[in-house]
């Protein structure tokens, strides 16, 4: 049934030369795009302010990808210096972060996502991200990020015999 259905799905680690694959301008300007509508508020608000000349890494294990981001302006950008600090996790467990299907404590907790370098760098980020007002994410957004999110645990269940 639908066990078997989701055990057809190739875990995110099969994934990973489609990603890498894709012109790291393009993969650039997706990130800069979703962040952008995401957070919004949050830059025309300065809450994001202590961002500026920070670089936040974010590395996506199974995928093979990671990008380093700075605030400069008021626009989030890719860009190509060392981390300050970085979030690392696979696929799911950051969809799931990014769904706020799963809060951060508990990945953090249970070691399926890990922040590395500046510590308060990296809390004030998450801690940031946790109050970010998810009604102020485009619906669409939202719509996509749950069922993406639901899909890849369902997924990751099955594919470990849940």
């Amino acid at each position: 049934g639908a066990r078997r259905a989701l055990r057809l799905l190739p875990p995110p680690r099969r994934l990973a030369p489609l990603f890498r694959a894709i012109p790291a301008s393009r993969q650039r300007r997706w990130l800069e795009s979703a962040m952008a509508r995401v957070l919004a508020p949050s830059l025309e608000g300065g809450d994001l302010d202590f961002m500026r000349g920070r670089r936040l890494g974010i590395e996506v294990r199974d995928l093979g990808l990671s990008w380093v981001v700075e605030l400069r302006g008021d626009v989030l950008e890719v860009v190509d210096a060392g981390a300050e600090a970085s979030v690392r996790g696979d696929a799911t467990d950051l969809l799931l972060l990014a769904s706020r299907l799963e809060d951060a404590d508990t990945l953090f907790f249970q070691r399926r996502l890990e922040l590395t370098g500046d510590t308060e760098l990296g809390l004030t980020v998450r801690n940031l991200l946790e109050r970010l007002p998810w009604e102020s994410v485009p619906l669409g957004l939202r719509v996509a990020l749950n069922r993406g999110a639901r899909l890849a645990r369902a997924a990751r269940a099955a594919h470990r015999g849940h």
